[in-house]
This record gives C-alpha cells, sequence and structure tokens, in this order.
C-alpha cells in the first residue's frame, strides 16, 4: 500500500472525496494521437479501491474505460 506522499508524489493531480478518500489521476500521450489517464481512488487511508484506465480522443472525449 502506497503513503499519501508516494500518491502524491506519482499523482500529480487529486481530488479529495467526501468520505475522506482522494481521487488521484496522471494523463500519458498516445503513441500516435489521443491520451491515456490512469484514476486511482483511494480509501481515508490511502488503501486502493479502485484502478481505472480511460482512452481520450484528441478532442478529448472518452472513448474507452478499463
Amino acid at each position: 500500500m502506497a503513503t499519501r506522499e508516494q500518491n502524491e508524489k506519482r499523482f500529480r493531480n487529486w481530488h479529495s472525496l467526501p468520505d475522506g478518500g482522494r481521487r488521484y489521476w496522471m494523463d500519458r500521450a498516445g503513441a500516435t494521437s489521443g491520451f491515456q489517464r490512469i484514476v486511482k481512488i483511494v480509501a481515508s487511508d490511502e488503501s486502493t479501491v479502485q484502478l481505472i484506465q480511460e482512452i481520450y480522443d484528441d478532442a478529448g472525449v472518452l472513448i474507452e474505460h478499463h
């Protein structure tokens, strides 16, 4: 389990959630177009609740969700 400091270092963006957890995310450019967003949702104790991969096109429209 990562600590809050480790999550903040790896994921430069985050929002606090009403239950005390956090939603972290980072974007990576696609090889030819678009971008990938990795989303990590953690509980208040920083234990991972969900890990999501989202794929967006050049216009920023979500095209895949894993």
